[in-house]
C-alpha cells in the first residue's frame, strides 16, 4: 500500500494511465497511476542487482504490466512510462553514466531495455528530479508555481521544478544540489563525490555517521559507541543518532545542529540562485518530521540559518517545510514526468515542431 493515500479503484480513474518505475540499489518500486496522479496499484521489490542489468530491466518491464493487471488495467491503457534512477545520467542517451551501487548500470541503456520489455514508451528521469516532480503534483509542493526540493538520505539529491518543467541542464548534471559548495577552505571535509566542501559531506546520512564515528574516536561521545557496538554490523545510521538525541545525548544532538546548520547554508545560496516558491526536505533522514522533537528542532535550526543569511524577504516569503510523500514520491514523480513529457510532444506535433531534445525512447518494434 502506498504511504500517502488509499489505492484508487479503476472505475474511479480519470484517463489515460500512467506508470511509474523508481530504481535504486536496494529496492525498486512501480506504481500506476491516473492523469491526477492517484495511485491504482503498487509494487515494491528487492532490485537484486547482482542478477545484472538485463535481467533487472526485464522484471522492471514486468511489473509495469502487472500492476497495470493488478488494478484490472490492460498494458493499452498505460500512455507511458516514467523511469527513475540515481545519476549521474546521459538522459538524451538513456543510460546512467556512473551507477554506484547499481553495480553493471555504467554506460547501460536502461530506458530503452524497459521499454523493450513493457512495449511502452519510456520517459527517462532523474530519481531525486522525480521526488520534486511529485511533490509539486501531488505532495507537499502542489499548487506551487516553483519547487525546490532536497532529499536527505545516503547522499543529497535535488529536483528544481519550475510549472511542469524540470530543470535538467544541457548535460543532465542540473539540480544536483548537494555539490553547492558550502566550505571552500583547504580542510573542507571530503564529498563521497571526491571533491571538497560540498553540502553533501556535511549534511547528509552518510556524512552524519562519520561525523559521528570522528566523535567516538575522539572519546566525547560514549553513548553513541555503546549505541554502534550494540548493533549487528557495527555501524551507526541517521535514526540511531537522532533516537539518542530525542533522549537527551548532547554530542547527538549537536551532530544535528551542525548538520542543519549547513544545510541552511546551502538553502541560502540555491534561495539566491532560484528564487522558489517553497523549499521541501524529503527524503529518508527527516527525522520523523515536525511532529517529532527531533524533526522539529532539525527543521527549525535549517529556517533559523536562512533567516540570518538570506534576503530577508526570501526568507520572509519562502516557507521550507517537509516533504509529504515519503517513498511513493518517486514512482508518482516519474510517472507525473512521462505525462508531462508526452504532453510537450502533442504540443510539438500540434505546431509542426520538430524535438531534437525528447527524452523518451521509441516504442520497440518487436519482442
Amino acid at each position: 500500500m502506498p504511504e500517502h493515500d488509499r489505492q484508487l479503484p479503476l472505475a474511479e480513474a480519470v484517463r489515460p494511465l500512467w506508470a511509474g518505475v523508481d530504481l535504486g540499489g536496494t529496492n525498486i518500486k512501480v506504481g500506476l497511476v491516473d492523469d491526477l496522479g492517484r495511485t491504482l496499484a503498487f509494487r515494491t521489490e528487492e532490485t537484486l542487482v547482482d542478477n545484472g542489468p538485463e535481467d533487472v530491466c526485464a522484471r522492471m518491464g514486468r511489473w509495469v504490466l502487472e500492476v497495470a493487471d493488478a488494478a484490472g488495467a490492460v498494458a493499452a491503457d498505460i500512455r507511458g512510462v516514467g523511469l527513475g534512477t540515481p545519476g549521474p545520467q546521459d538522459l538524451a542517451g538513456g543510460f546512467i553514466i556512473k551507477a554506484g551501487n547499481l553495480r553493471g548500470f555504467d554506460g547501460f541503456n536502461v530506458r530503452d531495455r524497459v521499454a523493450h520489455h513493457c512495449k511502452r514508451p519510456v520517459t527517462f528521469v532523474n530519481d531525486a528530479t522525480a521526488a520534486g516532480f511529485g511533490e509539486h503534483w501531488r505532495g507537499a509542493g502542489r499548487g506551487a508555481a516553483s519547487l525546490l526540493l532536497l532529499t536527505l538520505g545516503t547522499g543529497i539529491g535535488g529536483s528544481i521544478v519550475i510549472g511542469e518543467t524540470t530543470l535538467d541542464g544541457q548535460n543532465s548534471h542540473a539540480s544536483e544540489c548537494g555539490h553547492v559548495i558550502v566550505d571552500p577552505s583547504p580542510t573542507a571535509r571530503l564529498c563521497p563525490c571526491t571533491k571538497r566542501g560540498h553540502l553533501e559531506a556535511y549534511s547528509s546520512a552518510k556524512s552524519i555517521v562519520a561525523i559521528a564515528d570522528e566523535a567516538i574516536a575522539a572519546g566525547r561521545a560514549p553513548a553513541l559507541a555503546a549505541a554502534r557496538a550494540a548493533t549487528e554490523k557495527g555501524q551507526l545510521t541517521p535514526k540511531i543518532i537522532g533516537g539518542l538525541a530525542r533522549q537527551g545525548d548532547a554530542t547527538s544532538q549537536e551532530i544535528l545542529d551542525e548538520a542543519a546548520r549547513w544545510l541552511g547554508i546551502g538553502i541560502t545560496t540555491l534561495l539566491h540562485t532560484l528564487d522558489p516558491s517553497i523549499v521541501l526536505l524529503g527524503g529518508a533522514m527527516t527525522f520523523g518530521g515536525e511532529d517529532d522533537p527531533v524533526g522539529k528542532r532539525f527543521i527549525e535550526r535549517v529556517r533559523a540559518e536562512v533567516r540570518d543569511r538570506a534576503f530577508a524577504i526570501l526568507a520572509a516569503k519562502t516557507p521550507i517545510r517537509y516533504a509529504s510523500l515519503g517513498g511513493d514520491a518517486g514512482y508518482i514523480g516519474a510517472a507525473g514526468m512521462a505525462r508531462a513529457a508526452s504532453h510537450r510532444l502533442t504540443d510539438r506535433k500540434s505546431t509542426r515542431l520538430n524535438s531534437s531534445h525528447e527524452w523518451i525512447s521509441r516504442m520497440p518494434s518487436s519482442a
